[in-house]
């Protein structure tokens, strides 16, 4: 499933440095790399990030290691004390809820306009991420192939009105969130309601409602902040 996932992907392939199979620099695949699992919680809150070590893993120079960290501060998801370490940081529900509001900004307008136009070929791809989505969703395993969907599918409908950079936006505003939908994944039902949400979202456009369109939209951008706070009370270790 992971080479299906990667045929829907933009990115090309890393290589080992400087500027890279894709057209991807150094610093941007340690970037991407890093971020992944911070995202994942594979590097969970409160890990001490070494830029030897990473420089060693990765075989590149300091440089673009320091660019790396430093996008990721610029995010929010790490904190560098110069001369010193460089540390995850702990989710923040500041800005948990300020990506919050971005997303539902910006999402349900694209779906708004979305429903008015989209075109055949848009449709096609949302049913074939959705029958993606259906075919790992039960196998643990596959989680990280789930949720590579899953934002595939809110890229191909930024790229339907044609503003797939908006996706681009919300991720680097969106980190703090995108760990606190990571926390919220593993519980019951989760990614059934992710995927009704999903349908409901492609029959409104597949209809041309944007009434419709948008309920969905709000109804799916919901879910995780709605319990923002049961979660901080399961996982206080990861909040500030």
């Amino acid at each position: 499933m992971n080479t299906l996932v990667s045929s829907l992907m933009r990115n090309g392939e890393p290589g080992s440095s400087g500027r890279e199979a894709g057209g991807i620099s150094a610093a941007q695949r340690v970037y991407e790399e890093l971020r992944g699992k911070i995202i994942s919680l594979a590097l969970p809150p409160d890990t001490v990030l070494s830029r030897n070590e990473i420089a060693r893993e990765f075989g590149v120079s300091l440089t673009p290691v320091r660019e790396a960290l430093q996008q990721l501060e610029a995010e929010g998801l790490v904190h560098i004390f110069p001369q010193s370490r460089t540390l995850v940081s702990r989710l923040a529900i500041h800005e948990i809820q300020e990506a919050q509001l971005l997303r539902v900004a910006v999402e349900t307008e694209v779906i708004r306009r979305l429903a008015v136009s989209c075109s055949q070929a848009t449709l096609n791809r949302l049913r074939s991420v959705i029958a993606m989505q259906e075919a790992v969703a039960n196998n643990p395993d596959e989680k990280a192939s789930f949720q590579e969907l899953d934002e595939i599918f809110h890229r191909t409908l930024m790229a339907g009105i044609g503003h797939e950079n908006l996706h681009e936006l919300l991720k680097s505003k969106s980190g703090h969130f995108a760990r606190l939908r990571q926390l919220h994944l593993p519980d019951a039902g989760r990614i059934e309601t992710i995927l009704s949400d999903h349908r409901a979202i492609l029959s409104a456009l597949e209809k041309g409602d944007p009434q419709e369109a948008e309920l969905a939209m709000r109804e799916h951008l919901s879910q995780t902040i709605k319990r923002v706070e049961e979660l901080r009370a399961r996982h206080p270790q990861f909040f500030r």
